[in-house]
């Protein structure tokens, strides 16, 4: 047991760990494009942030009228995506730290993410923190996605922790201008689902102008500035003043 009690972290992945946000959109560029929808822009790809990719497949084919099969347009995204992923993929630099002062103080982690387990894998290898992080759940391994808790609740069991004893750092962003994807000011995905697993839950926004958004609120601390703000001395110590209290 660490100085900071029976704690064990889980991590979500994708614009918490690293910024993958612009793999995403390029991946996801390409796969429309090659689909007969040659003018997704970013601002369209903004309203799929926080969505899981079968999720943001099942509204393309909604929205764009897609022939294609969820299944074929699922395979082309993640195929695109994981070559993207294995060349370009930045971790965040605080977050990094934040990584190493955990594991320096013998905390358990792990890694629970929408993406497929190759995607995962192959991201933490390329950016170095697989050693921190071998403890790894893909949504693919559970039977429902966030904002369901399952994928919190495999990671706690994985990781031998009480979900009480858990804490969840996520970018918790919630999806808001696809139509089909949640409304503006609908609950994050990442925070609800860490509320339901009955975990207490640091959000970090992907996108800080959302950070008034009502899912927010379940949040345990809420870094309102993002990435940009997050400092892992910063997050440390509140860990360690938050346990002294428990």
């Amino acid at each position: 047991m660490s100085d900071l009690g029976a704690l064990a972290v889980i991590f979500d992945l994708d614009g918490t760990l690293v910024d993958s946000e612009p793999n995403y959109f390029e991946a996801s560029r390409r796969t429309l494009a090659e689909h007969g929808v040659p003018d997704f822009t970013w601002s369209d790809h903004e309203g799929y942030v926080g969505i899981g990719t079968r999720e943001s497949v099942a509204i393309w084919r909604r929205r764009y009228g897609l022939r294609a099969s969820a299944e074929d347009l699922l395979d082309a995204l993640n195929r695109c995506y994981l070559a993207l992923a294995r060349a370009r993929t930045r971790a965040y630099p605080q977050m990094r730290a934040f990584v190493e002062l955990l594991a320096a103080a013998g905390v358990p982690m792990a890694v629970a993410s929408g993406s497929p387990a190759e995607a995962i894998t192959a991201i933490l290898a390329g950016t170095g923190l697989a050693p921190f992080l071998r403890t790894v759940v893909s949504a693919d391994e559970v039977p429902r996605g966030k904002p369901a808790p399952d994928v919190f609740l495999e990671a706690a069991r994985r990781l031998g922790a009480d979900p009480a004893d858990c804490l969840v750092v996520e970018d918790a962003a919630p999806g808001a201008a696809a139509p089909g994807a949640a409304a503006p000011g609908a609950a994050a995905p990442g925070a609800a689902a860490a509320h339901a697993a009955g975990m207490r839950c640091v959000a970090v926004p992907y996108v800080a102008a959302q950070a008034d958004a009502p899912g927010f609120a379940t949040a345990d601390l809420l870094v309102r500035g993002g990435q940009e703000e997050f400092t892992a001395r910063s997050a440390y110590a509140w860990l360690r003043d938050t346990a002294a209290c428990r």
